[in-house]
């Protein structure tokens, strides 16, 4: 039975990466773009419409203001891109590999902040003696800004890898197991 487990992932995981890669990386830079969305939102709310900060919730927010204060949807939503960096992976190859790495590794130190984030407010320990729950990032920026910066350089290289991965060098599509190249030009 765990054999069979096992090599229903295992299939899964490789029909993301070859026949279904294009349809997955849709459907992940969909969900990419919709969190980027509510950051802007948020932004906009702060600088343009000079809301307070706690007010600031981004689309969501004005919805289920609850929600957005709950360091388990952001704790959710990084580990989400983690997996989704990780798994998408085996999908690249040559350049396009190498960028989406460095999507991949600076989502990691994003996860390891949010995790520590979910830790604190789960104990009600925060760092420092900070009132709220406080990343290591957060001591010296607030918080808003940081995570536009966090997505911002994850979000740069993925789009780099994507266009190579569109686009590859002849070596790099004789390589690829993917449909996703497009047609020579």
């Amino acid at each position: 039975m765990t054999a069979e487990l096992t090599s229903g992932r295992g299939h899964l995981l490789e029909l993301g990466n070859t026949r279904w890669h294009r349809p997955a990386l849709y459907v992940f830079s969909f969900i990419v773009l919709a969190h980027w969305a509510e950051h802007m939102a948020q932004a906009i709310q702060i600088w343009v419409l000079g809301w307070p900060r706690p007010q600031a919730g981004g689309l969501l927010g004005l919805a289920y203001p609850w929600l957005v204060t709950s360091e388990w949807l952001h704790y959710g939503y990084a580990i989400l891109m983690l997996i989704g960096l990780w798994t998408l992976r085996g999908g690249f190859v040559g350049r396009a590999r190498t960028w989406w790495n460095v999507a991949l590794w600076i989502q990691v130190w994003h996860h390891v902040e949010h995790l520590l984030l979910l830790v604190q407010a789960i104990t009600h320990s925060y760092l420092l003696g900070k009132p709220v729950p406080t990343s290591i990032a957060q001591l010296l920026f607030p918080r808003v800004e940081l995570h536009l910066f966090y997505n911002t350089i994850v979000f740069i290289p993925m789009v780099i890898a994507m266009v190579l991965h569109l686009r590859p060098r002849a070596e790099e599509r004789a390589r690829m197991r993917c449909t996703c190249a497009l047609a020579h030009a």
